[in-house]
C-alpha cells in the first residue's frame, strides 16, 4: 500500500509517550511536535492508529500544505487548488474545524467559516448544488491548521475525539480523561507484571485503563464508528480484519483494585467496567482512604485525588496529609504515582518524590509525581547506599508547579513596585488648582464680548477664542458646563443632535491563540456485555 503523512493529535506532555506507542504499531518518520506526533504509513496503519493508540486524541491525513497571510487567501487557495470531489460528493454533509496560531488571523472561526465556504462555492460552480454542513454528525470533517502564516488542511480520521472509549455508561463529579489516564499508566511503567491499585478511583478510570493495558486490549474495541468509515476509499474489509484480530490479547494473573468513599461512585465503575467486559478483572470497593490496608504484594498505586477546584473537601490539606501517612505505612516496597496541580498539596505528603511530569488535566496545569516507598527515613536509605530510581520521565520538558508559583510570586512584586514607583511620582507633581478653592466666587455671564472677551469679579481678562467654561457657585444649585451658553441648544421633535465622527478608527486586540469549534462527533453509544464484531456481531 501507499504510504502517506498522518498527524496524531495528544495533551501536553504524552508527546513520547504517543510517539512510542506508534512505533509499536510500525509507523515511519515518527515526528514529536507540541501536542502532536507525524508520522507516515499505510492505510491499513490508519485504522491501526484509531483503534489501538491509547494516548492519541485524533488522527489527522493531511493533504494540502500552503502559505496565506488572511483569510480571503486562505478561501481563494481552498477553492482552486484542491478536487474536493476525491473526499466527498454533493450528497454528503461536512464540517470544519480550526486551529489557529497566528498574528494574521484574528479569528479561528472565521477561517473555518471561510474554508467551508470555499468547499461550498465549489460545488455549487460545478454542479449548481452546495452541500450541507452538519454540525451534530457530518459524514466528512475537514481541519485547518494555521501557524503563522503556514497552513495545513486535513481529513480528520476519527471524528469523535478517541478519548471516547465507548465503555464509559455513567460518570462522577470532574472525571479522569481516558486519554489522560492511559497516559499517566504508561509513564508510570504500568504493564501488568504487578497489582494496581487506586485508592480514589470515582468512576473507575484509572483501574478499567489499567485493565486494558493488562490485558493488552484495543481502546477502541468499544466504539461504534469512526470518520474514516465513511470516506470513499474505506476499506471494510481490511478494518473488520484488524478489529476482529485479538491474537495480541492476554492473560491477567494479578489483582486491580479500585476504592471509594462514596457508594455512588463504586456503583458507577461497576458499571462501566462491565460494559468493558473487565467486571472479572477489577475489583471496586467502598472504602475510605484513610482505612486503605497495608499491601501484601508489589504493587503500582496511580491515583487522581481531588484538587480543591470543583471537589472540595472539608480540608485539603490534611486530605494530602493523610495520603502521605497512608502511603508511608501501606505501600512499603511498592510505588506511587499521584497527580495534582497545587504543590502545597504535594507539600502536605511530606515524601521526596523520584520524577515530576509536568502535565494538564484539563486546563490545569498538573504534576505527576513518582514517590517509591522504602522502610525508615530516607538518610538511612541513603547511608545503606541505595538510590531512588530517578527514570527518564522524570527529565520531561516543561515547568514545575513550584516553578511557575514562584514566577507569578516574582510578578506580582514587580507589579506592586511598579504601581508604589508611579505612585510615588504621581505624589510629587505640582497640584492643579481646583473650583473649590474659588467657592464663593461668582463670575459676571453678562461681560462677555463677541470677540471672545471675558471679564469678571475674579478680575482680569481673557481673550481669543478659546471657549468659556462658567459656573455660579454662590447660589447652592448644581450646575453643569456648557459651552457658550447655559441653555442646552434647541432642536425640533424627532431632530437627531449632530455627532462628532472619527476619520480614523484605531482597534486594539492581539492575535487569538485557540481551537475552532469542532463540529465533528455525534451521539455516543456505548455497550457492555461480550465483544462485539464490526458488524455487530460477538467476536469469535
Amino acid at each position: 500500500m501507499t504510504e502517506f503523512e498522518m498527524i496524531a493529535k495528544t495533551f501536553l506532555g504524552l508527546e513520547e509517550v504517543l510517539a512510542k506507542e506508534l512505533i509499536e504499531l510500525g509507523a515511519n518518520d515518527i515526528q514529536i511536535g507540541n501536542r502532536m506526533v507525524s508520522f507516515t504509513g499505510d492505510k491499513a496503519l490508519l485504522y491501526k492508529a484509531n483503534f489501538h493508540l491509547r494516548t492519541a486524541i485524533r488522527i489527522l491525513k493531511p493533504f494540502l500544505h500552503f502559505k496565506a497571510d488572511s483569510a480571503d487567501e486562505v478561501y481563494e487557495i481552498c477553492k482552486k487548488r484542491v478536487d474536493w470531489d476525491q473526499f466527498m460528493g454533493i450528497g454528503n454533509s461536512f464540517a470544519v474545524d480550526a486551529v489557529v496560531n497566528s498574528e494574521d488571523f484574528k479569528h479561528s472561526k472565521f477561517v473555518a467559516y471561510r474554508v467551508k465556504d470555499a468547499i461550498a462555492d465549489y460545488f455549487r460552480e460545478k454542479t449548481g448544488k452546495r452541500p450541507n454542513v452538519s454540525v451534530a454528525n457530518p459524514d466528512i470533517t475537514f481541519h485547518i491548521h494555521i501557524s503563522h502564516d503556514d497552513c495545513s488542511l486535513s481529513l480528520d480520521s476519527s471524528g469523535e475525539s478517541l478519548h471516547r472509549r465507548g465503555y464509559r455508561q455513567d460518570t462522577m463529579e470532574a472525571p479522569l480523561n481516558e486519554v489522560l489516564a492511559a497516559g499517566m499508566l504508561l509513564l508510570a511503567g504500568w504493564d501488568g507484571q504487578t497489582d494496581f491499585v487506586d485508592p480514589m478511583c470515582g468512576s473507575g478510570t484509572l483501574p478499567i485503563e489499567a485493565a486494558l493495558i493488562a490485558r493488552n486490549m484495543a481502546p477502541g474495541l468499544f466504539r461504534t464508528k469512526y470518520a474514516f468509515e465513511k470516506w470513499n476509499d474505506f476499506d471494510k474489509d481490511l478494518f473488520e480484519s484488524i478489529y476482529n484480530d485479538d491474537s495480541e490479547e492476554r492473560e491477567f494473573t494479578h489483582k486491580i483494585y479500585g476504592f471509594d468513599k462514596d457508594p455512588k461512585a463504586v456503583a458507577v465503575a461497576k458499571r462501566n467496567a462491565k460494559a468493558a467486559s473487565l467486571a472479572d478483572t477489577i475489583s471496586f470497593e467502598t472504602q475510605d482512604f484513610k482505612d486503605f490496608k497495608p499491601v501484601t504484594e508489589k504493587t503500582l498505586m496511580v491515583t487522581n485525588p481531588p484538587y480543591g477546584e470543583r471537589l472540595n473537601p472539608d480540608d485539603l490539606m490534611e486530605t494530602y496529609q493523610m495520603i502521605g501517612e497512608r502511603l508511608k505505612n501501606a505501600m512499603k516496597g511498592s510505588e506511587a504515582w499521584i497527580i495534582s496541580y497545587k504543590y502545597e498539596c504535594f507539600d502536605k505528603i511530606g515524601l521526596k518524590p523520584s520524577a515530576k511530569i509536568p502535565l494538564f488535566n484539563g486546563a490545569l496545569p498538573c504534576e505527576l509525581r513518582k514517590y517509591e516507598i522504602f522502610e525508615g527515613k530516607y538518610k538511612n536509605f541513603r547511608e545503606e547506599g541505595q538510590e531512588l530510581k530517578k527514570d527518564d520521565a522524570g527529565s520531561r520538558r516543561g515547568t514545575t508547579l513550584r516553578q511557575q508559583a514562584r514566577r507569578a510570586e516574582k510578578l506580582a512584586a514587580r507589579e506592586a513596585e511598579l504601581d508604589a514607583s508611579n505612585t510615588e511620582a504621581a505624589d510629587s507633581l505640582p497640584q492643579r488648582r481646583s473650583f473649590s478653592r474659588d467657592r464663593g466666587k461668582s463670575f459676571d455671564r453678562s461681560a462677555r464680548t463677541n470677540s471672545g472677551t471675558r471679564s469678571g469679579s475674579r478680575g482680569g481678562s481673557r481673550t481669543g477664542g478659546a471657549p468659556s467654561y462658567r459656573k455660579n457657585f454662590s447660589d447652592g444649585a448644581e450646575h453643569s458646563f456648557h459651552r457658550d451658553t447655559d441653555r442646552r441648544p434647541e432642536r425640533n421633535f424627532g431632530e437627531k443632535p449632530e455627532r462628532k465622527s472619527y476619520a480614523e478608527k484605531k482597534s486594539f486586540g492581539s492575535p487569538s491563540r485557540g481551537v475552532g469549534k469542532s463540529f465533528g462527533g455525534g451521539d455516543r453509544k456505548s455497550f457492555g456485555g461480550a465483544k462485539r464484531g464490526f458488524s455487530g456481531r460477538k467476536r469469535d
